[in-house]
């Protein structure tokens, strides 16, 4: 088999292959044998039918084509490997030329992953926003703790904001009840938002026993985003007081002697959480400067199933939330042109990041072992809502291995390009990221280089 190469664009190519008829001989006895099993001619068993009688029954050309087809996707294999192209996709097969017992001539279109050349990674620089901490953070939480100790007091007065009430709902429809909009006994705290538009401005001002009635739009059901009558009432009004945030507090909702002891943990707790977010923005910020360095020509097959992937991902979580495109539209404040050019760059530079990512990795040598494989899956299952033996299996199942291997290696070879740049904060100050653990806090040093000692074995993809 002769095969040969030719360009037809930076994310393109077309093999033309030329195949004697001597190598479809293995394809042309697979087809002669499976033919022979489907029919059935007086004289001869079934399956044990010669090819020359075949030929005068069914015709020489059903067996050529079976064979051909056969053939096709291993002849295509071998000159993928023999040119060592890096195909994508599928590609576009065309049988140019086919002397029976003479020779088969085929070309093959396919996207291919571009040559990309990477900058000079040592001292690429980055910057991410600075870590800040608001005493309204800090007061929040506070908040948040005393909220959990506090205890709630029946009182005798008109509602309030943030009292906690509990009500009586019952939707109408035109004067006819809405039945799948009825709700006794139901605990709710003013101001929250969390049940029906106008329901705070409602029940302000009423007292246990007191109804009222408004108009809102239902949020499920048949009649979502209708306009109903809504009555709502009163059974009962709690205030809820909170403990003092002392010594005594502190020694009773934590392990801290003291009040400042808690709020310095507090602050230290919120640092950590600051510190995690900030080294996610360092790794976009580090590799969205790298695509800005490097030219990376994105295939047109593989940008369609990306911008398809994404929107059928979108449509799904819009049917979760009950929302509509428009309304999703709105939400955003976009247009639908502006949504789609949107849709179209992030799709791009997701794509463009994969590329230089699996370069650096295999720059780098990067491998994954079991571990990390395993641990990955175990994510990805706690993320699913399924245990880790279930996602391994619909992995296994639907050969979805290779690509969460895959993107162990991007994780690694981006977590690579982020450690060895220089990232600051925008008052100058270098950003460790190094020794960052995943609880926001860092590790010494020894326990650092302890934790980038090569990995022994691979995972088998």
């Amino acid at each position: 088999m002769k095969s040969t190469v030719e360009s037809l664009s930076p994310t393109k190519v077309k093999l033309i292959v030329e195949v004697p008829f001597e190598e479809l001989k293995p394809s042309l006895d697979a087809a002669y044998k499976s033919i022979a099993q489907q029919i059935q001619v007086p004289g001869f068993r079934k399956g044990k039918i010669p090819p020359q009688v075949i030929d005068q029954r069914v015709g020489r050309a059903p067996v050529l084509e079976e064979a051909i087809n056969d053939a096709l996707p291993k002849l295509y294999s071998q000159a993928v490997q023999d040119n060592q192209v890096k195909a994508i996709g599928r590609p576009e097969v065309d049988v140019t030329e086919f002397n029976d017992k003479e020779s088969l001539q085929f070309s093959a279109e396919v996207e291919v992953r571009p040559e990309i050349t990477l900058p000079d990674l040592d001292g690429l620089e980055a910057e991410v926003e600075d870590i800040a901490i608001a005493d309204t953070e800090v007061e929040e939480q506070i908040e948040g703790l005393r909220a959990r100790f506090g205890s709630l007091n029946p009182v005798e007065r008109a509602v309030g904001d943030k009292d906690f009430i509990t009500i009586d709902l019952s939707a109408s429809k035109d004067g006819e009840k809405v039945e799948e909009a009825q709700a006794t006994g139901l605990s709710y705290q003013v101001g929250s938002g969390q049940l029906l538009d106008g329901l705070d401005e409602a029940v302000i001002g009423l007292t246990a026993g007191e109804s009222k009635t408004f108009v809102t739009q239902l949020v499920g059901g048949a009649l979502k985003g209708d306009d109903v009558d809504v009555a709502v009432t009163v059974t009962a009004v709690k205030e809820q007081e909170l403990p003092a945030f002392d010594d005594d507090f502190a020694q009773t909702a934590s392990e801290f002697d003291t009040a400042e002891e808690l709020k310095a943990d507090i602050q230290a707790r919120l640092e950590r959480g600051k510190r995690l977010e900030q080294a996610g923005e360092a790794r976009d910020a580090v590799l969205e400067k790298i695509l800005t360095l490097v030219d990376v020509p994105v295939p047109e097959g593989l940008l369609t199933d990306e911008l398809a992937a994404r929107k059928e991902n979108l449509e799904q979580q819009l049917g979760y939330s009950g929302m509509s495109f428009e309304q999703f539209l709105e939400s955003e404040e976009q247009t639908q042109d502006e949504f789609d050019e949107d849709l179209k760059k992030r799709s791009e530079d997701a794509i463009k990041a994969q590329f230089v990512l699996d370069l650096v990795a295999e720059q780098q040598e990067l491998q994954v072992n079991d571990q990390e494989l395993t641990e990955h899956i175990v994510r990805h299952a706690q993320r699913s809502g399924v245990s880790p033996d279930q996602f391994a299996q619909h992995a296994v199942e639907n050969n979805l291995v290779p690509s969460l291997v895959s993107e162990v290696v991007r994780g690694k070879a981006l977590a690579y390009l982020v450690e060895n740049a220089k990232v600051s904060d925008a008052s100058g100050n270098v950003v460790e990221l190094k020794t960052l653990q995943p609880d926001g806090t860092y590790a010494e040093p020894q326990a650092a280089e302890a934790a980038e000692a090569p990995v022994e074995e691979p995972a088998k993809a």
